[in-house]
């Protein structure tokens, strides 16, 4: 098995608001949900969480006793004046975004399991909410749950077939499941709608290794490279690639600048140390062994295999 990270994309619902209003209305819901989304681009999802949940309080505070959940809300996004209610036409289905947005952050947090209730109580607000099939479906994935993944993924896609980020996070489930050619066609749809989606490129060069074309695996992590530069991920993965071209030294500098990015990848410490042993550098290999065991204790059987095969494939080639 190749470990490498899965960069899934979440879909957080934006709206447009001002300052925290300190009252029970609608304005004041959407000021602390839009308060909520500067938090998390600030890095507090403590903080988010918080707002968030005090917009769920006060519109929830704020609907008709008689729940909603049948009714015809196509875009949870959009709120059009009307004949009925304020409550109604704006809190009803801005709540579902809400919950949405909460569940994304507690899944940046890794709690999945209160990120796949509040994705619950979403679509149950609004059950034609496709984010919320997308991101419950990441949720699940890192759960193990592959089916139940690759369901919400693809009632995501029946509800807006336009939905890049669910072909890319589908396409690599996909690829897992060992579906090559699913994957490969879900992957090229996501670029063909996103062409800057870094993470779309980085799943397509894995599909590239599998298919034993190491050359357009680089290519692919070029791009995805290209488009953010600091993805830590994309240069562990190139550097895989220069391994399977068994250019070594190109593939530490690539190791080197993914723990530069990231000094918690303990994948690339993995790699980079099977390179420095296949270059014969036991010493610095094993630092790099008891690093990656040391951030991820669950790899030491799977490492102690790959170290045996690099003895032996060096041995081979003396």
């Amino acid at each position: 098995m190749r470990y490498y990270f899965i960069p899934l994309v979440l879909f957080i619902l934006i709206l447009s608001g001002s300052v925290i209003v300190s009252a029970q209305t609608p304005d004041a819901a959407v000021s602390y949900y839009n308060h909520g989304l500067k938090k998390i681009e600030k890095g507090d999802l403590d903080g988010a969480i918080e707002d968030y949940s005090r917009a769920i309080e006060i519109s929830s505070s704020l609907v008709p006793t008689k729940h909603l959940r049948d009714r015809p809300w196509n875009n949870a996004s959009k709120f059009a004046d009307s004949s009925e209610s304020h409550a109604i036409t704006v809190i009803d289905p801005f709540t579902a975004d809400a919950y949405n947005n909460r569940g994304a952050t507690y899944y940046r947090k890794g709690d999945f399991d209160g990120a796949i209730a509040d994705f619950d109580d979403a679509l149950r607000i609004n059950p034609g909410l496709a984010a919320a099939y997308l991101n419950r479906g990441a949720c699940r994935r890192a759960k193990g749950d592959f089916k139940g993944a690759l369901t919400d993924f693809d009632r995501a896609l029946s509800i807006r077939a336009d939905l890049f980020e669910a072909y890319n996070n589908r396409g690599s489930l996909l690829r897992d499941l060992g579906d090559v050619e699913g994957a490969l066609a879900d992957l090229n749809h996501a670029i063909a709608l996103s062409p800057r989606l870094a993470e779309a490129y980085y799943h397509r060069a894995f599909i590239r290794l599998d298919q034993k074309d190491p050359d357009k695996a680089i290519s692919d992590f070029n791009r995805a490279i290209e488009l953010d530069p600091k993805m830590a991920w994309a240069y562990e993965g190139r550097g895989i690639a220069w391994m399977n071209k068994v250019l070594l030294e190109r593939a530490i500098v690539d190791f080197n600048r993914a723990i530069e990015l990231d000094p918690t990848l303990a994948v690339a410490y993995l790699n980079r140390g099977l390179s420095l042993l296949l270059l014969g550098k036991d010493k610095e290999a094993q630092e790099n062994f008891d690093r990656c065991i040391a951030l991820k204790p669950g790899m030491k059987a799977d490492l102690e295999h790959r170290i045996q095969l690099a003895k032996e494939f060096r041995q081979a080639g003396r």
